[in-house]
């Protein structure tokens, strides 16, 4: 696969994984602050699209962790690159469809 081309699959699947892992995450946060009635539902939402969009855009401190020293650099080929990016999906749509709980999910989120 020619180098140009490795990129786009690897934007487009980071991407894909990002709109859906976001669109994960903004529901949990918006039933959680609309079932305790701390916002009303029009509020929670307007919060949490405005909190996601300046999120992606005013930091980088995740890449700015991982680049000082947590991953060596020169262990991110490009196929870890792609695996690790294409491999999340899978594993939590997996992990739905045989009816576990996600991890990250709290008793009290499960009553």
């Amino acid at each position: 696969m020619s180098p140009l081309a490795f990129v786009v699959v690897v934007v487009v699947v980071a991407w894909t994984y990002d709109f859906f892992n976001g669109m994960n995450d903004a529901a949990n946060a918006i039933a959680t602050t609309v079932s305790t009635r701390a916002l009303t539902p029009r509020q929670a939402i307007l919060l949490a699209r405005t909190m996601n969009f300046l999120g992606a855009f005013l930091t980088t401190e995740v890449a700015r962790t991982i680049g000082k020293g947590i991953v060596a650099p020169e262990a991110l080929t490009q196929t870890i690159v792609l695996t690790g990016v294409a491999g999340r999906r899978p594993g939590r749509a997996s992990a739905r469809a045989s009816g576990s709980r996600s991890a990250s999910r709290t008793r009290s989120s499960r009553a």
